[in-house]
């Protein structure tokens, strides 16, 4: 038998290497974190299923900070550019990050994505992350904050199904509310279930085809800026 790296089984191998691939990613994410601050860089990570608006909540999102901050926007997808050209639109800097068929983004792939936007022309960094519930909570990005954007036809159980990405969120964006009156979503159960992995996380009802709820969701993130820069 072997100990801690791994143990002898007849004539296979096997080696227990998930606590030291994760070790190394939040080693190296501290590094990037600590590296932004003291470049003055603010990074959001933005999470979700595939879906649930993500690319049009940061446009909405852009759209009402891009006077205050300068804003880079990184796009995690498997394959294709079409968000990265769809944020270009919008007038602020954009990058396509091809994954290589990763369901996530580690601290690595996220420092290669920053030397990519460029940002020391940046304030406000997002980066929209592979969607996905389970794979991306999985791995410190080296963000500022974590975000996710959970929408009603998703259904209000899902804190209790991917406890994780719950956990790691400092602000749960409750998207397409414009649609309740036909979906079976308890907006009160959902913010119970939400607070159950996570008290402190903000819950903050949205839609971003509309923009209602923008304005509380951007003035969260101004604050939660200011507050970083001291």
């Amino acid at each position: 038998m072997e100990s801690e790296s791994g143990c002898e089984m007849g004539d296979i191998r096997v080696l227990e290497i998930k606590e030291s691939v994760f070790a190394d990613n939040d080693k190296r994410a501290e590094e990037l974190r600590a590296e932004l601050k003291e470049k003055g860089v603010f990074l959001l990570n933005l999470m979700s299923s595939p879906g649930s608006g993500k690319t049009t909540t940061l446009l909405r999102t852009i759209e009402a900070l891009k006077d205050e901050f300068k804003i880079g926007v990184m796009e995690a997808d498997i394959d294709s550019d079409v968000d990265a050209r769809v944020i270009a639109e919008s007038g602020v800097k954009s990058i396509q990050l091809h994954t290589g068929g990763m369901c996530h983004l580690d601290a690595e792939m996220t420092r290669q994505g920053v030397e990519g936007l460029e940002v020391g022309d940046v304030e406000l960094a997002i980066l929209e992350n592979v969607g996905n519930l389970v794979c991306p909570a999985e791995f410190d990005t080296g963000a500022s904050k974590n975000a996710m954007i959970l929408s009603v036809p998703e259904g209000h159980d899902k804190p209790l199904k991917y406890p994780l990405m719950f956990q790691i969120c400092d602000v749960v964006l409750i998207n397409k509310i414009d649609v309740l009156p036909y979906f079976d979503f308890d907006m009160e159960l959902v913010e119970q279930y939400v607070h159950k992995r996570n008290p402190d996380a903000r819950v903050i009802p949205i839609c971003a085809k509309t923009g209602e709820g923008i304005d509380v969701w951007a003035q969260w993130l101004r604050n939660e800026i200011a507050n970083w820069r001291g």
